[in-house]
C-alpha cells in the first residue's frame, strides 16, 4: 500500500517563497503536485516522471514553481518561488503507477494528506 506524507505549507506574504515536501513509501513512480481550493476541483500543478527526466507545469506556475526529487531518500519537493494570492490552496503529492495524463486527477493511485498553503497581499 502506498503512503504519501507532505510537509512545508504555511502562511507566507506574496513575493515570498516555500517548498513543499513529499515522503513516499516508494521511489519508482512519476509523481505530481495539485492543488485544491474549498468548493473548486483539484487542479494539476506539476509532474515529474520516476527518473526526472521528465517535468511539466501548469502555465499558472510555470517559471515560478520547481518540481524536484531524490529516489534515494523517497522524497519529492516543490519549490514556489514569487508566490501570489491565489496560489493559496491546500496542495497534495501524487502517485501515478499506470499510464494516464500526466494533468488528470483519476491517472493517479495514491495521495496524501495535504498541507495547506496561504499566501497573504
Amino acid at each position: 500500500q502506498g503512503k504519501l506524507v507532505e510537509s512545508g505549507g504555511g502562511l507566507v506574504q506574496a513575493g515570498g517563497s516555500l517548498r513543499l515536501s513529499c515522503a513516499a513509501s516508494f521511489s519508482n513512480y512519476d509523481m505530481g503536485w495539485f492543488r485544491q481550493v474549498l468548493g473548486k476541483e483539484r487542479e494539476f500543478v506539476a509532474f515529474i516522471s520516476w527518473a526526472s527526466s521528465s517535468t511539466i507545469y501548469a502555465d499558472s506556475v510555470k517559471g515560478r514553481f520547481t518540481i524536484s526529487r531524490d529516489n534515494v531518500k523517497k522524497m519529492v519537493y516543490l519549490q514556489m518561488n514569487s508566490l501570489k494570492p491565489e496560489d493559496t490552496a491546500v496542495y497534495y503529492c501524487a502517485a501515478r503507477i499506470h499510464s494516464g495524463n500526466y494533468f488528470d486527477v483519476s491517472a493517479y493511485d495514491y495521495w496524501g494528506q495535504g498541507t495547506q498553503v496561504t499566501v497573504s497581499s
